[in-house]
């Protein structure tokens, strides 16, 4: 996995990920030097022809077009290769992360907020792969660099030692405006995530704000548009930074040719090529050294996309044990008893609030049961069916199936058990039957839940999930349906129905489920019908006051 210490450089971290591919990074690099220094070899022959009595002779032509073609395949073979290992790291940094959400326990990924989790999994992975494209072509450019500064020691020492001052005063300006421009670009990232949380507010409360004028407004004039103001003016501001100083360092050029200029008027070297492959050599180095500078914001973006990624790497740095993304499907096991023993679970400190704690809890749930679970608001009972789930591990206390404890090692198969549809469910569209075929009559629980006239079966998912929300909880009991493992969870799923279909909810799909020897357990507010159930667990901030079977 990859988790990149916050003091490492953008290449320190881009380094590590190139390693897997460093066959193909090695021949992308030294096919790049060569072509680099084929360039420089051809500046020093196109220098030495115009200064040759001899002129262009039959050798030089040919040299002179060996050389363009090596430099034109080098350089084409070297981007290609730097294409493919690019979009091989940027994969496996896409696939890394996604391990990481995926493999992370529920507790972590509910308080890491989504707005801050899509930026990192999209905006930061852009930027490194903008990063891994450029990191031969800078390789190639410090190449070329170094290839001209060796030709200038041998033209000229002087003339050499010139240049290197000039570049000394150049790559400080440049280290004065990475920090400055560093600091904007991590506001303007910061900010990012503020915009995401803006954005995705106006997507999940588009009929509360078209409804509220005022609120409407804040959100476009205070939220939206200030994020967006302060991303736009910090990336100007730390891209002008970059800009002076890469015009400063331009400018340097002409300064050191006008210096040697100066320098051939007062001192006269008898030797003319030694002048003219100065000045040829020093305006095509400008170039290479050009593009190292314009390259340098892309190094700093990357190092806070490094950075991000490192904190999300970090928060997510303890997968759950024994959770395997690629484990085989098994056959269900049989549900005699579900128990839970002397079971607590209590949340982390937020603000100094005192944290809600839930037990000890005792429960016992049968094979075939219709258990209900009930309370007020916020008394525990979807952190209940969490810890009965297998999403919470117990802190204290153990769940235990058909008398044998569900631990670490065994607890993503106990987990398998179940198929549950929480109050706050997402409904995916396609339709997962372990390595079996959908049931044949799949459409006939359509039918009976009355929405086959707008959604139907097609190729292994429902044609739509485009749904009023009563409809779309319609739709994932179709799928819990479908999915026949042994015991059902409903979390508040008759909330969003009309009286009728509450109704058959109750006095009709519950029971014939119970009948096909499912083991149900509804969280519900609706006291008319708890006389359905086979046992009452009524809870009371975080405890539970009494298990009941119902008169």
């Amino acid at each position: 996995m990859i988790s990149p210490p916050r003091s490492r450089s953008a290449f320190a971290d881009l380094l590590r990920l190139l390693k897997p591919f460093w066959p193909l990074v090695t021949v992308s690099i030294v096919l790049g030097m060569v072509g680099g220094l084929s360039i420089t070899v051809l500046l020093a022959t196109i220098n030495n022809a115009l200064n040759s009595e001899a002129g262009l002779t039959g050798n030089v032509v040919a040299a002179f077009a060996g050389l363009c073609l090596l430099a034109l395949c080098c350089s084409i073979l070297s981007d290609m290769s730097s294409n493919r290992v690019g979009q091989y790291i940027i994969r496996r940094l896409r696939l890394e992360l996604g391990e990481k959400v995926l493999s992370a326990p529920i507790a972590q990924i509910e308080r890491f907020r989504s707005h801050r989790l899509i930026p990192v999994l999209t905006h930061d992975i852009d930027t490194i792969s903008d990063f891994a494209f450029v990191f031969a072509p800078l390789a190639i450019s410090l190449t070329v660099t170094l290839g001209c500064l060796g030709y200038l020691a041998m033209l000229s020492w002087p003339m050499f030692l010139m240049m290197l001052v000039a570049i000394a005063i150049g790559c400080t300006a440049q280290f004065v405006a990475q920090n400055k421009g560093l600091k904007g670009f991590l506001e303007a990232r910061d900010e990012e995530d503020n915009l995401q949380k803006h954005y995705r507010a106006i997507a999940d409360g588009a009929k509360e704000l078209r409804i509220h004028r005022p609120r409407r407004q804040r959100m476009f004039t205070q939220r939206i548009r200030e994020s967006a103001s302060l991303i736009c003016r910090k990336q100007i501001e730390s891209v002008n930074i970059f800009i002076v100083a890469k015009t400063f360092g331009s400018m340097l050029f002409f300064v050191v040719i006008g210096l040697a200029l100066a320098m051939q008027a007062y001192w006269p070297d008898s030797n003319k090529a030694v002048m003219s492959g100065f000045v040829l050599v020093l305006l095509y180095m400008k170039g290479p050294l050009e593009q190292l500078i314009a390259n340098l914001p892309i190094v700093s973006r990357a190092q806070i996309a490094f950075r991000r990624i490192a904190e999300l790497s970090e928060t997510f740095s303890s997968p759950e044990p024994h959770l395997l993304l690629d484990a085989p499907a098994k056959p269900a096991q049989a549900v005699h008893e579900l128990e839970l023993r002397d079971v607590r679970y209590a949340f982390p400190v937020v603000d100094g609030a005192t944290p809600f704690a839930l037990g000890p809890v005792n429960l016992k749930i049968r094979q075939g049961d219709i258990v209900f679970i009930v309370g007020e608001n916020g008394c525990g009972k979807t952190t209940l069916i969490k810890l009965l789930l297998g999403l919470y591990e117990p802190q204290q206390g153990e769940i235990r199936l058909n008398g044998q404890a569900v631990t670490a090692q065994n607890r993503d198969d106990y987990r398998q058990l179940f198929t549950t549809i929480f109050a706050d469910y997402y409904l995916f569209d396609d339709l997962v039957q372990g390595d079996g075929d959908l049931p044949a009559d799949a459409a006939r629980y359509l039918e009976r839940l009355e929405i086959a006239h707008k959604v139907s079966i097609r190729d292994g998912a429902f044609t739509t999930t485009d749904l009023s929300t009563g409809q779309r909880k319609r739709l994932a009991l179709v799928n819990a349906w479908i999915e026949e493992r042994p015991v059902l969870v409903f979390d508040e799923w008759a909330a969003d129905q009309d009286p009728t279909f509450r109704r058959i909810f109750y006095t009709e799909l519950l029971p014939d489920l119970k009948r096909l020897g499912k083991t149900i357990i509804v969280i519900s507010h609706d006291d008319r019908y708890f006389d359905v159930a086979d046992q009452l667990v009524r809870m009371d901030s975080g405890k539970v006051r009494s298990d009941l079977e119902p008169a």
